[in-house]
């Protein structure tokens, strides 16, 4: 039997938000937190927080096309953060919270276009979408702490006032593709 999953890799500012929100859609299979994108070779949370490794906070999502397209993926991706700053999303500044589509197939790469320039025609952001789209890279597993962190520290300050209202929006504006 044939794999029928495909990856997203996907940055958008701090890995706790993003994954938190596609734990909960239906159809994704996974959701990893690592890192890409960057120089260092297996780099530690400690490396990418200095912003000079060159890597993106990530998360790597797994899921079924069967039951969500790759542009759904963005779709969901574009709505819980802000693609229109550059590194940057609320007050985590500096590269590694860059806005980035790390694609895995030519196909994706025109998906990710057709999509931002649906999000752009929208208007949905103050500025322009200034997310970058570049070849997937070595992926690197995030430490263990980092994993499922919203599930394990939803009363942990950051995810009270930063995580938890991201999640709380996404689940009223998607509620009929959450999973039961």
């Amino acid at each position: 039997m044939a794999d029928t999953h495909e990856i997203a890799t996907l940055g958008a500012g701090c890995f706790w938000c993003v994954e938190a929100v596609f734990d909960d859609l239906k159809g994704v299979v996974s959701v990893e937190s690592g890192y890409t994108g960057g120089k260092t070779v297996n780099p530690s949370y400690d490396d990418i927080c200095g912003g000079d490794t060159g890597h993106a906070e990530v998360v790597r999502v797994t899921f079924d096309p069967a039951v969500i397209s790759f542009a759904d993926i963005l779709r969901v991706f574009f709505t819980v953060h802000d693609p229109s700053t550059l590194n940057r999303q609320g007050n985590d500044v500096g590269t590694q919270y860059r806005s980035a589509i790390f694609y895995h197939s030519e196909e994706q790469k025109q998906v990710a276009g057709e999509v931002i320039a649906e999000i752009d025609k929208e208007g949905i952001w103050s500025g322009k979408v200034v997310t970058e789209v570049v070849p997937a890279s070595t992926f690197y597993m995030a430490e263990k702490y980092h994993q499922e962190y919203f599930s394990n520290n939803p009363n942990q300050p950051y995810c009270m006032f930063v995580v938890a209202p991201k999640v709380k929006k996404f689940r009223e504006k998607f509620a009929a593709r959450l999973k039961k």
